[in-house]
């Protein structure tokens, strides 16, 4: 399902935070949203899950105007896993993945056989099955960031946006939830830190500044200019003789 953004314009108290952001990502289309801290990633993440109405402009999920729809369509259609998300109730993992199925179910649908399946497996792509009859309170922090992950895949969403989804993960599990993420059969827009990981998206925006400021192939966008101009850093760039993928060693600019 391609996901885009026109002209798409968002402000806290006057601040701009969001400024004639223009996006179009491609179905099945993994992208990568990169940027210094505070330059709009989760702003802009947040208004393409519906979560928040811009100032200007639209979100558009294939050629619907997401503002059109209503809070069940959307969430049958796209999953967030934000960065924070926490709660006091004693609740397990099974159960916080199980949420995913929520905009599915209703008096004429209720939980089934099959709902049990797809959290099953949700539980088992994230790697935390033995883990399912745990209390949620009771977990690290990115144990709880790989719930939080399964549960927006439980929700079998057209479209999964992820914010920093490999913070507090060790580097076994940032590697196998982004090979997983990139497997997956469907549009995912990952905003990230760490620019070698973003060297394996499809394609990738950069952010500065509230502004989308350039998008399109990695190796096209992360050249040595961006990197001074909006991180701040040189780069030194290797070829991995195994697999002849680009790694970048950084070296501050400044």
């Amino acid at each position: 399902m391609q996901l885009s953004a026109e002209q798409l314009t968002w402000a806290v108290h006057g601040t701009p935070l969001l400024v004639d952001v223009n996006l179009t990502v491609a179905s099945g289309q993994t992208f990568g949203l990169v940027g210094p801290n505070g330059s709009g990633k989760t702003s802009l993440l947040r208004l393409l899950a519906g979560l928040n109405k811009p100032k200007a402009g639209q979100v558009l999920i294939g050629n619907q105007p997401l503002h059109t729809l209503k809070q069940r369509a959307i969430a049958q259609s796209i999953a967030l896993v934000e960065q924070q998300a926490e709660t006091t109730d004693r609740i397990t993992v099974r159960e916080v993945v199980a949420l995913g199925r929520t905009p599915f179910l209703s008096a004429l649908q209720p939980w089934s056989d099959q709902n049990e399946a797809i959290v099953t497996q949700a539980l088992l792509d994230v790697d935390m099955q033995h883990m399912a009859n745990r209390l949620w309170h009771t977990l690290s922090g990115g144990e709880r960031q790989r719930v939080h992950i399964g549960r927006a895949l439980a929700q079998q969403p057209k479209v999964l946006l992820l914010d920093e989804p490999t913070n507090h993960l060790d580097i076994r599990h940032q590697l196998s939830i982004l090979k997983l993420v990139k497997q997956l059969p469907i549009t995912v827009i990952i905003s990230l830190h760490d620019l070698n990981h973003a060297m394996e998206c499809d394609h990738i925006g950069v952010m500065d500044g509230g502004r989308l400021v350039d998008a399109g192939p990695p190796k096209g966008v992360l050249t040595a200019f961006r990197l001074r101009q909006t991180f701040g850093v040189y780069a030194d760039i290797f070829t991995d003789p195994v697999d002849n993928s680009q790694v970048m060693r950084f070296r501050s600019a400044l």
